[in-house]
């Protein structure tokens, strides 16, 4: 398959003043189950404190009701993508992901969203930032946030005006209403991500005690987002219990987030108070016919489903011996390279395809691939006000 041509802009639409105000290039994409606006990197501007300015008045932070922007008031719906064109031969395209919260007055683009990843050859076609020469294109991203790479693959068929992306199709994912076109994700090394290692402490399970919790086992792991796992009944919970149920369980909440600011410690992150990982994961036993249900904590909210990179460093976890995962999980039949894990959440169960060298005797997950779907909702400008980027000033 020819490889899809990487291209300048052609629209000739760049950030120039509008009124009072000042008009950005966006395109505003829903990526797996999350959704945000996407920027190419040349229309924002290239100091990150005047970039982070742009996307707060972008979204409307720190207002927790986001009412002056485009976000939608929870941590899934106030995200941004920045993409822009790589220089390396071996990469297609460079993307940052920016997390926002509704009520804080920072970005946070340490950490990944494999969510937001779905949307960013769909986004890099429609920004002209690719031409696919084929009926499907796949593009090589690289994640600025932690030097992560997938190959993600989307449907691009001719057309009366030429080829352009497909969101029409029969593929459903749990969270998402209706179905669309697939878009395939092929992350080719996501261990250690963010940690420096698979397991950052070293070891498949750790007995931590913490402000009011505890002794108890936990699994820390980052296989492409840093997790900590914890079965739900050592908690005092089930693990089945509904999203808003969670949210308003404060006590659970507290003991949560005394849990992860000791394993933030032991997974050598230091002081975890003001980052969004590592995420905390309850877990249990499958309640629907998968592998294992879970219930995230982004991390101060329950996730109304799982990320996709969560997903995978769950289903990670589930095929190591020792884990607290392994012990709950119910592994589906797999031949000898690889097998699928379904992972049961709130809105209902993701599968993840892993790929597996158990020649060494202990499997090592050698390949992680998803299906997402992802669709563009709007393009045109969103509108900053002049205070939050001064465009001659910001881009000389």
């Amino acid at each position: 398959m020819e490889q899809p041509v990487t291209v300048a802009p052609t629209d000739g639409a760049h950030p120039r003043p509008h009124g009072g105000q000042t008009a950005v290039p966006c395109w505003f994409l829903r990526g797996g189950t999350s959704r945000g606006p996407f920027f190419r990197a040349t229309d924002l501007p290239e100091s990150p404190t005047a970039r982070d300015a742009v996307l707060l008045a972008a979204l409307g932070s720190p207002d927790p009701r986001q009412i002056d922007g485009l976000g939608g008031a929870g941590p899934l719906t106030s995200k941004a993508g920045i993409v822009g064109r790589s220089e390396r031969p071996d990469v297609d395209l460079e993307f940052l992901f920016a997390q926002v919260q509704p009520g804080g007055d920072t970005v946070d683009t340490t950490p990944n969203c494999g969510n937001m990843l779905a949307a960013v050859v769909p986004f890099a076609v429609e920004s002209g930032l690719l031409v696919p020469r084929e009926d499907l294109t796949t593009a090589r991203v690289l994640t600025l946030n932690t030097s992560m790479v997938a190959e993600i693959t989307v449907r691009t068929p001719e057309g009366p005006a030429g080829r352009s992306v497909e969101y029409a199709g029969d593929t459903r994912i749990d969270g998402v209403p209706g179905t669309a076109s697939p878009v395939t994700i092929n992350f080719l090394d996501t261990a250690g991500s963010v940690c420096g290692a698979l397991l950052p402490t070293g070891n498949t399970r750790d007995r931590v005690t913490a402000d009011g919790v505890g002794p108890l086992d936990v699994t820390c792991v980052d296989n492409g987002m840093p997790l900590v796992l914890v079965a739900a009944a050592d908690l005092g919970r089930t693990g089945y219990e509904t999203v808003a149920e969670l949210d308003a369980d404060t006590e659970l909440k507290r003991r949560v987030e005394a849990l992860r600011l000791v394993c933030g410690e032991l997974m050598g992150l230091g002081d975890v108070s003001a980052r969004n990982y590592p995420k905390m994961t309850l877990i249990a036993p499958p309640a629907d016919g998968g592998t294992l249900s879970t219930r995230s904590f982004i991390p101060h909210v329950c996730h109304a489903s799982i990320g996709v990179l969560a997903a995978v460093t769950v289903a990670t976890a589930c095929v190591l011996d020792g884990t607290v995962a392994h012990r709950t999980a119910r592994l589906p039949a797999g031949d000898a390279t690889g097998l699928t894990v379904s992972v049961e959440h709130p809105a209902g169960a993701f599968g993840v395809e892993l790929g597996l060298d158990r020649s060494h005797g202990t499997p090592h997950v050698t390949r992680s691939a998803l299906v997402r779907t992802a669709r563009l909702i709007m393009a045109g400008d969103v509108l900053v006000p002049r205070r939050a980027w001064n465009t001659e000033k910001d881009r000389t």
